[in-house]
């Protein structure tokens, strides 16, 4: 029995241990496993994208699909679970990095063992099969910018948050963000990439700080998905809601009080239920040694006709579109 066949075989009884969630009641059979690894678990963006995981999971009675993630958004925890998860012979790892470079040793011993790799959020990753990502992630960062620019009467100082200096995608929003605002000479940016880890009050806490040093502020852009809550509750505390700007990622339904009040501009966002499908279609395909084709349909609403081309190493880099921008106005139309 070659060392591909001996993970085809690897029963859900490994999966249990491995993978965490309800998996008490599975019984023990030979089915592949697809794991999904996020950077933080219990928060509402990787709740509605474990919904995604459940979903393929059910649609797909051959394989078996979980998710797992540290407590914290740190990714020496996070690279301690793909660790263990690539020890115990998963068929396929499907994850959300939170720094690419520190996972890039522990992904090339996978795809050595013949593991398939799929990444999100990521499209910088040397080694992965394939990186998934919900929509070009320069376009997304002026979009936000050019929100903000609009409701800051495109003058004044601005700020930005990003989960943390690794986090790629974020980087790379603040960035085109940062390249927007040159088209306004009176944007003035200050004390930027304010790192949050998504922790909702320690982001909080940096904005009042923020508020204190630049009383002249007029706008954020922010990264991680409760980067909104903590600087919209900031904003909302301090009377300024409807007066200094706020436009960032973030989910309708943790949002909703805070666009209602003005504190919240507009939010940023994709589906992280179908991102969750959209990377375990991926890895199965792989599995199945199936080719990724320009043009393909996933199968998953915002992913029907991606873009495949070579990513940063030796994978392929799939770009959907699912990128949607609300508002007070509008994000009861996406309720999640």
């Amino acid at each position: 029995m070659n060392s591909f066949t001996r993970r085809m075989m690897v029963g859900t009884a490994i999966a249990a241990v491995a993978l965490g969630g309800s998996v008490g009641a599975l019984v023990a059979q030979e089915k592949p496993v697809i794991a999904t690894v996020v950077k933080i678990s219990g928060i509402p963006w990787f709740d509605r994208m474990n919904t995604g995981v459940v979903a393929f999971q059910e649609a797909n009675a051959d394989v078996v699909a979980r998710q797992s993630g540290p407590a914290t958004a740190d990714s020496a925890q996070q690279l301690q679970i793909v660790n263990d998860l690539v020890a115990k012979g998963v068929n396929a790892l499907a994850v959300v990095p939170m720094d690419p470079a520190v996972l890039e040793g522990t992904l090339q011993r996978a795809m050595e063992r013949g593991i398939v790799v799929v990444t999100h959020e990521a499209d910088n990753q040397i080694n992965t099969n394939a990186n998934v990502e919900a929509f070009d992630n320069a376009d997304y960062g002026a979009a936000l910018n050019e929100r903000l620019a609009e409701c800051m009467g495109k003058e004044g100082k601005w700020t930005t948050f990003v989960g943390s200096l690794g986090s790629r995608t974020h980087m790379q929003w603040v960035g085109a963000g940062e390249e927007n605002a040159k088209k306004y000479a009176g944007m003035q940016l200050v004390d930027a990439n304010n790192e949050s880890f998504d922790d909702a009050n320690a982001t909080y806490e940096k904005a009042k700080e923020i508020l204190r040093k630049h009383p002249d502020i007029k706008g954020f852009q922010t990264s991680a998905g409760n980067d909104v809550l903590g600087v919209g509750r900031a904003i909302d505390e301090a009377g300024l809601s409807g007066k200094v700007c706020l436009v960032g990622t973030g989910l309708p339904n943790p949002s909703a009080d805070l666009l209602e009040s003005g504190a919240i501009t507009a939010i940023g966002f994709w589906d992280p239920q179908k991102a969750g499908m959209a990377m375990n279609t991926v890895a199965k395909l792989l599995l199945e040694k199936k080719e990724l084709t320009d043009g393909m349909d996933l199968g998953v609403p915002g992913y029907e006709k991606v873009s495949v081309k070579q990513g940063a190493g030796k994978g392929l880099l799939v770009v959907g579109n699912g990128m949607v921008l609300a508002d007070k106005a509008t994000y009861k139309g996406f309720l999640f």
